[in-house]
């Protein structure tokens, strides 16, 4: 099976994800497959977006240590961008592999990201 990858869209800036293969990831393309996902994110602790999904996914919650461009599910209902590394309990979305401009979009502040399937 091929792999399943989601375009991250940052301002004017686009960046593609490679999406982990589990029942949160299933849920998120069904809701891309209905349009492209918008969300305001918050810039939390200088290492990582938040922001609402405004819904919640099937969580598969794992201890795990984060780096810069991986997506990953807080709480089953928030996603989390980072540019940075953190360790807690979260459920693995996908993975940004070319991270090239990616700290300096994301910057300081508060963004707009949307998710869509690539097409």
């Amino acid at each position: 099976m091929n792999q399943t990858s989601m375009k991250v869209q940052i301002g004017t800036s686009s960046f593609t994800a490679v999406l982990e293969r589990n029942t949160a990831v299933d849920a998120l393309v069904e809701m891309m497959e209905a349009g492209p996902v918008t969300i305001r994110m918050s810039d939390y602790a200088g290492f990582e977006k938040v922001g609402p999904l405004g819904t919640s996914l099937p969580a598969s919650n794992r201890q795990t240590t984060t780096q810069a461009g991986d997506i990953v599910l807080y709480q089953g209902n928030q996603i989390v961008i980072f540019y940075g590394s953190n360790s807690w309990s979260y459920t693995r979305l996908g993975r940004v592999e070319d991270l090239t401009g990616w700290e300096e979009v994301l910057g300081s502040g508060d963004v707009t990201v949307t998710f869509s399937l690539e097409g």
